[in-house]
């Protein structure tokens, strides 16, 4: 099973911003009593790289990836980190050439037709469909996607997907997982707010159960 194909087994990765690594393994510790065990730990604070490492190293059975990787030294500091996958929000050709170069499996940001062509050329398995709610919602996502389902492209919208809306994302067959900021949220881990982002991810392992099981 490949790490993209492991992602779909969850269908949610919660995406988190740390600020400070100490809380790494509390939050890795809550992620995986909800029933959650992944993460995509961004590259916007500078706690990144060793909140990454503590959980690669600490918490093996959680899946952790890299966030807003954005050049070629994010993708060597995440991968020396022990990150599994990892994501931006945009596509830059020359990090996903140094990505697969370093046999980092990684999903650049795409917003258009244009930018998944990009994407395919470059080898990509699995694209970030960013900013998946201001950029159309599941319907744009649903209409970009069609004339390319014959080349297995896998999709993970971010930005604005709730679990209210979780439903009309899962429904399209492109969708791997969905990135969630819901679950783990910046405010609540600086408040030590860990039993609330284990009730979160058990709620989000709740609702895709519920959308598999539905005929």
């Amino acid at each position: 099973m490949s790490i993209f194909d492991e992602l779909s087994t969850h269908a949610i990765v919660p995406v988190i911003a740390l600020d400070d690594a100490a809380a790494a393994l509390p939050l890795a510790d809550a992620l995986i009593e909800g029933g959650l065990p992944v993460a995509e730990i961004t590259f916007r604070t500078g706690a990144a790289r060793a909140t990454i490492e503590a959980i690669a190293k600490a918490r093996p059975e959680l899946l952790v990836g890299a966030g807003t990787v954005l050049d070629e030294a994010q993708v060597d500091a995440a991968l020396d980190a022990g990150a599994r996958f990892a994501l931006s929000p945009g596509l830059d050709t020359a990090v996903l050439a140094h990505a697969a170069a370093c046999g980092l499996p990684f999903a650049p940001g795409i917003m258009t037709p244009t930018d998944l062509q990009a994407a395919l050329r470059a080898g990509c398995r699995m694209v970030k469909f960013f900013p998946a709610m201001p950029a159309g919602g599941p319907n744009m996502l649903k209409n970009i996607a069609a004339p390319y389902a014959h080349t297995g492209i896998r999709f993970n919208p971010t930005g604005g997907v709730t679990l209210d809306n979780l439903g009309d994302w899962l429904a399209l067959k492109e969708v791997a997982a969905v990135g969630g900021t819901w679950i783990a949220t910046r405010a609540d881990i600086a408040a030590g707010n860990f039993a609330k982002i284990a009730a979160n991810a058990r709620a989000a392992v709740a609702r895709v159960a519920e959308l598999r099981a539905k005929p």
